[in-house]
């Protein structure tokens, strides 16, 4: 099992790597600079940047979702490590296991109803379901910080590679397809896109700290957290990681070219 965890954690760190560093491209890098091409520029350019690019983007979501999981049955299933001193809800813990899992389907459907027009009321709802799911896998399942921790990684992360593979690939292939015969590609389609895009770039930082405090156990109580209200901590990372995210979406597009 240790080896597992030692194969399964290099290969999840590096599919992650390839993954969320072509997301930051195409959101800070790639979005700023199609804006600068006139028609015939992106009828050449877009036909061969971005089917290079997406194929490393949704392959690399693939296989860090894939090892991601792997890396949950090893450690945290098979591990042991669900419950602190042995304690929890065999019941309530298998329902938000599910939970975790369905989360990409519920969060699609709200955000083609009539609550995800609103980005500020979709983002405020948002934040209040992670909070309930928190509480749930913390005081109902009574899941230890670290699993509760990992099983907010899982939740973003699942959902990440959804809107990668059912969201974004789908519509992307339209629209590079509309470029290369030279007709204005399907606003509603640039919009889908853009917009489970940038979504994925506000899951994607908060979902790294669920990557790298594997072992860091004693921060919320480091920072007067009671044990039992640990999950806490996960929120203001949340609300810290989401206000990063603004800053930089402001920053990308005063970088300029030579």
């Amino acid at each position: 099992m240790d080896i597992l965890d030692a194969l399964f954690r290099w290969l999840h760190i590096l599919a992650g790597v390839i993954w969320i560093g072509m997301l930051y491209f195409f959101n800070w890098v790639n979005g700023p600079l199609q804006g600068t091409l006139d028609g015939p520029t992106k009828q050449k350019v877009v036909p061969e940047l971005m089917p290079r690019a997406l194929f490393w983007f949704r392959w690399g979501a693939a296989w860090t979702w894939v090892t991601g999981v792997l890396l949950l049955i090893v450690v945290y299933y098979h591990g042991g490590l669900m419950f602190d001193g042995g304690g929890g809800s065999s019941l309530a813990a298998h329902g938000v296991i599910v939970l975790t899992f369905l989360a990409p389907f519920l969060y699609d459907a709200l955000q083609k109803s009539s609550l995800g027009k609103d980005p500020k009321i979709f983002g405020s709802l948002a934040f209040v379901l992670v909070a309930v799911f928190l509480a749930l896998a913390a005081k109902w399942a009574g899941f230890g910080y670290r699993a509760v921790n990992i099983h907010l990684g899982a939740l973003f992360g699942s959902t990440m590679a959804f809107n990668v593979w059912f969201r974004i690939w789908p519509a992307q292939r339209q629209i590079i397809t509309a470029v290369k015969n030279g007709t204005p590609p399907d606003a509603a389609l640039v919009a889908l896109a853009g917009g489970r895009s940038r979504h994925n770039v506000y899951m994607s930082v908060p979902l790294l700290w669920t990557m790298i405090t594997y072992h860091h156990t004693t921060v919320p109580t480091s920072l007067g957290i009671p044990a039992d209200f640990s999950f806490v901590l996960l929120l203001v990372v949340i609300g810290l990681a989401w206000h990063i995210v603004w800053h930089l979406y402001r920053k990308a597009p005063t970088v300029k070219g030579f």
